[in-house]
C-alpha cells in the first residue's frame, strides 16, 4: 500500500475517535489552560465546589438521555426541577411526613413526564412542542403556588433532618454529589443491562425496524419520559434541601443547557448513539466553562455569549455528523 494512503488512512481514523471523543477533549484542553493559568484552580476544594455545582445538572442530564436515545428531547425539565421542590416543601410546612413529602415531589415529576410520554407516543405528537409547552404549563404553575417568591422550609417541622439529606458531608463529599454518583451508576446499569435500555437503542436507531421486531416500542419511549420527568425531580427535591426553600424563579435556562450537554458527550439526537458517561462527560464540559470563565472574574454576560456560541458550535456539529453518516450509508 502507498505510504500516502497509509497517512491518509491513519489521518482519518485519528480524526475519527477525535470527532468520537470531542468533549473528553474539551476537558482536557479546559484543566490543561487552568494548569498555566497561574492560579490556584487545582485544588481539592474547588473540584468538590465543582461536583457540587454539577451535581444537579448531571442528574437531569442522566434522565434526559433515555429521551434523547430515543430520538427525543425533553424541554420540561428545569420547570420540573422547580416544581418539584416546591411541592415538598409546601407538604412538609402543611405537616405532611417529611419522607412522605420527598415522595410526593418526586412523584410529580414522574406524573409529567407520563403525560409527556403520552402526549408524544400515544398521540404522536412532537416531542420538543409538547415538552417546551408542558414546561410553560409546570411553571405557571409553581409561580400560581408561590405568587412568585421563594417558599422557606418551616425549620420547626423537621429541623435540620430536610437538609441533611443533601448537605451532610460523607466520605469528603456532600451527599448531593453521592446521590448524582449513585444515579448515574444506576442509570449506566439500566441502559446497558436491562432490555428496557437495549430496546432504547433499538427504536432510537429505526423506529419501524424495532416495532417490527417485537420491541413494545410505545412502552420503552413512554417510560423514558417517565424517568426524564423523575430525574429532573429527584435533582429538584435535593436542592430543595440543599437551600431549604422551593424557589420558583430559575431553571429557565435547564433544559436547553442540559439537552445540549447530552448531545457534546456523544447522546446524538438522532437517537440510538450514547451513554450515561457521555452525558456526564458533556455536561462535566459546560459546567467547566462557566465555572474556569467565573474563575477568572469574566462578566456573567460574556460567560452566556461564550456558551451560547459553544451551544450553536455543537449543534451544528451534531447536525454535520448525523449528515455524514447518512451520505456514508
Amino acid at each position: 500500500m502507498d505510504v500516502t494512503l497509509k497517512k491518509y488512512i491513519v489521518g482519518k481514523q485519528i480524526a475519527k475517535i477525535l470527532l468520537k471523543q470531542k468533549a473528553v477533549i474539551a476537558i482536557a484542553l479546559l484543566l490543561l489552560a487552568m494548569m498555566f493559568s497561574g492560579t490556584n484552580f487545582f485544588t481539592t476544594r474547588n473540584f468538590i465546589t465543582i461536583f457540587r455545582q454539577a451535581s444537579p445538572m448531571l442528574i437531569i442530564g442522566m434522565g434526559v438521555t433515555f429521551a434523547v436515545i430515543c430520538r427525543a428531547c425533553d424541554l420540561s425539565v428545569g420547570s420540573v426541577f422547580t416544581f418539584s421542590g416546591i411541592v415538598a416543601i409546601l407538604l412538609i410546612n402543611n405537616g405532611v411526613n417529611m419522607y412522605l413529602a420527598i415522595l410526593l415531589g418526586i412523584l410529580s415529576g414522574s406524573a409529567i413526564g407520563f403525560i409527556n410520554g403520552f402526549l408524544v407516543v400515544h398521540q404522536k405528537s412532537e416531542a420538543f412542542i409538547i415538552t417546551l409547552g408542558m414546561g410553560m404549563f409546570v411553571k405557571g404553575g409553581a409561580l400560581f403556588l408561590t405568587n412568585a417568591n421563594p417558599v422557606p422550609l418551616d425549620i420547626d417541622k423537621v429541623g435540620w433532618d430536610f437538609m441533611n439529606i443533601a448537605e451532610t458531608v460523607t466520605l469528603g463529599l456532600p451527599n448531593l454529589v453521592w446521590w448524582m454518583i449513585v444515579l448515574l451508576f444506576f442509570t449506566f446499569f439500566l441502559l446497558r443491562f436491562t432490555s428496557f435500555g437495549r430496546n432504547c437503542y433499538a427504536l432510537g436507531g429505526d423506529y419501524d425496524v424495532a416495532k417490527y421486531s417485537g420491541i413494545n416500542v410505545v412502552r420503552t419511549k413512554w417510560l423514558a419520559f417517565v424517568l426524564s420527568g423523575t430525574y429532573a425531580a429527584i435533582a429538584g427535591v435535593l436542592i430543595a434541601s440543599s437551600t431549604i426553600q422551593g424557589a420558583p424563579l430559575g431553571g429557565d435556562a435547564i433544559p436547553l443547557e442540559v439537552n445540549c450537554g447530552v448531545v457534546i458527550g456523544g447522546t446524538s439526537f438522532a437517537g440510538g448513539i450514547g451513554g450515561a458517561f457521555h452525558s456526564f462527560v458533556g455536561i462535566m464540559v459546560m459546567q467547566l466553562i462557566q465555572y474556569c470563565l467565573g474563575f477568572f472574574g469574566i462578566n456573567a454576560f460574556i460567560r452566556r455569549l461564550i456558551l451560547g456560541i459553544l451551544i450553536v458550535s455543537i449543534i451544528c456539529m451534531d447536525c454535520y455528523t448525523i449528515k455524514r453518516k447518512k451520505e456514508d450509508v
